[in-house]
């Protein structure tokens, strides 16, 4: 079987419809056996000495989670129930909780040396303890909301409004013409690096019309035939990158400087070399994102 995308794979029953059973999730919260993630400043806990992997506490960590942080339901992994728990603002998190040698790394410099279960699941607790960090009052009525199912919703009492996470998708494409494919670099972005274009999906487009029109926006170059490739979730907030391969029907580049620096074409042997080793020509993003899988694929690795 093919290796999933970074942050994709978990190996959790998410348990539909145990998380809406009240009574069932207080019972699990009582429960010593039941494990906790903590989470600070939306870095999950990692113990390095290990592998690294993710590094879990017993119901001691509920006492000392964020004001007005609920415990997130993340699911159950055989018999070990699992949950998340926001802890940020605590001093010395790692010695408060007990977890010798863990540190909270940002997720994207420790997701690639992470198993691909853990990095998953470590996705899934980032994206919604931010998730419920940003919606504490009702955006309809302005009033607090209040935690529900397991953290998968918040209510408002005041108006009844039941709010849910949300994840943008985002169309990620790698444009090609024959030998060569399209890739671009933002102002911010070292030099010689370039990825695949991308975009988000706007109110009443089609996947398809996403990637059309932001190769356009972004490149002037014209899009004809789009084919899906994969997808990959991304919690840098709520994003599911979806890859694409595109077929240029134009080849002249007219980069709209407001969204990009540069865009190139790149031959085959560019992106196959660079993908071995960065060059002062080209280097490609890493392993960890969708676009390096797209560029291999097209390259027939």
């Amino acid at each position: 079987m093919t290796r999933p995308h970074v942050f994709a794979g978990s190996p959790l029953d998410r348990l539909d419809y145990r998380r809406r059973d009240a009574e069932w999730i207080a019972e699990r919260l009582a429960d010593p056996a039941t494990r906790y993630l903590p989470v600070s400043k939306l870095a999950p806990a990692v113990q390095r000495a290990d592998g690294p992997t993710l590094a879990w506490c017993r119901s001691h960590a509920l006492e000392l989670a964020a004001d007005g942080s609920d415990p997130i339901f993340l699911g159950a992994r055989g018999d070990e129930i699992l949950f998340a728990l926001d802890v940020t603002g605590l001093e010395n998190p790692s010695e408060r909780l007990g977890l010798r040698n863990a540190e909270f790394p940002d997720l994207r410099a420790i997701a690639s040396r992470l198993s691909v279960e853990d990095a998953s699941i470590a996705a899934q607790a980032r994206h919604l303890v931010d998730w419920h960090s940003r919606h504490r009052f009702c955006p309809g009525c302005g009033q607090p909301t209040h935690t529900k199912d397991g953290g998968w919703s918040r209510l408002c009492r005041a108006c009844s409004t039941e709010h849910f996470p949300r994840t943008d998708p985002v169309a990620i494409m790698l444009v090609t013409s024959g030998e060569r494919c399209l890739l671009g670099r933002q102002p911010s972005w070292p030099r010689p690096f370039f990825s695949a274009l991308a975009g988000f999906v706007e109110p009443g487009e089609s996947l398809e019309e996403t990637v059309r029109r932001e190769v356009k926006e972004e490149a002037g170059i014209d899009v004809g035939a789009v084919r899906y490739h994969s997808s990959q979730p991304w919690p840098f907030p709520a994003s599911l990158m979806i890859g694409c391969m595109a077929e240029a029907t134009s080849e002249e580049i007219r980069v709209d400087e407001s969204e990009l620096e540069e865009a190139q074409w790149f031959t085959r042997d560019d992106v196959g070399r660079s993908l071995r080793r960065p060059s002062d020509v080209l280097a490609v993003p890493p392993r960890m994102a969708i676009a390096h899988a797209l560029l291999r694929v097209w390259v027939g690795e």
